[in-house]
């Protein structure tokens, strides 16, 4: 009901920046929360940032100060700049959507490698 399309990753050197972006389409509704997770060889995926229909804003602690969600309502486009990259950072990202009605859904994944 719901497909996301993410673009965006590649490889960059530490200390420097990427842009992610994330377009959806389908019944998005009209409450829902989105964001970016992240997912290293052998580690759990884990939220890195998040932004809810209301504007609610989370970030995970490693990348505060760095990361940046937003989003654009008429594109149906949410965007991660991550500036300030580190190896850490290095993971597969994903985009996910999630409705008032508890329906969820991710983007396929797009590799993020940062390596000097």
């Amino acid at each position: 009901q719901v497909h996301l399309v993410e673009s965006g990753g590649g490889l960059v050197q530490p200390g420097g920046s990427l842009r992610l972006s994330c377009v959806a389409s389908g019944s998005i509704g009209s409450i829902y929360v989105t964001g970016w997770y992240r997912q290293a060889p052998g580690k759990q995926r884990a939220s890195v940032a998040t932004i809810s229909s209301g504007g609610s804003i989370n970030y995970a602690d490693s990348v505060k100060g760095r990361f940046t969600i937003s989003r654009d309502n008429a594109k149906n486009t949410v965007y991660l700049q991550m500036n300030s990259l580190k190896p850490e950072d290095t993971a597969t990202y994903y985009c996910r959507l999630y409705r008032l009605d508890l329906a969820e859904y991710w983007g396929q994944g797009t590799q993020v490698t940062v390596s000097s």
